[in-house]
């Protein structure tokens, strides 16, 4: 059974900073690219970072570039988001993807707010 946990979300202040984690199980973890989209209220999901299989290359949208982090540890079977000098419209659920195509996962999304 293929399952994307995600964890670390919540609220928090303008220039604050948060970790997410997303444990995934139930497939090959490591020949998959891995991902984080973010979807805020009334808007398209969206792409925020991704980390390739198994693991030498990143890409970030460029709304988020010099403030977050992707990274990925295969024996923990986990990707990661490091999210710094978050802003208010950062608020978003985040949802983990796992993609090697055609095959996508999903994970059911943690909610970010960062709001003072």
């Amino acid at each position: 059974q293929v399952q994307l946990v995600e964890s670390g979300g919540g609220l928090v202040q303008p220039g604050g900073s948060l970790r997410l984690s997303c444990a995934a199980s139930g497939f090959a973890f490591s020949s998959y690219a891995m991902s984080w989209y973010r979807q805020a209220p009334g808007k398209e999901r969206e792409l925020v970072a991704t980390i390739s299989n198994p693991g030498g290359s990143t890409n970030y949208a460029d709304s988020v570039k010099g403030r977050f982090t992707i990274s990925r540890d295969n024996a923990k079977n986990t990707v990661y988001l490091q999210m710094n000098s978050l802003k208010p419209e950062d608020t978003a659920v985040y949802y983990c993807n796992a993609q090697r195509s055609p095959t996508r996962f999903w994970g059911q999304g943690t909610q970010v707010t960062v709001s003072s």
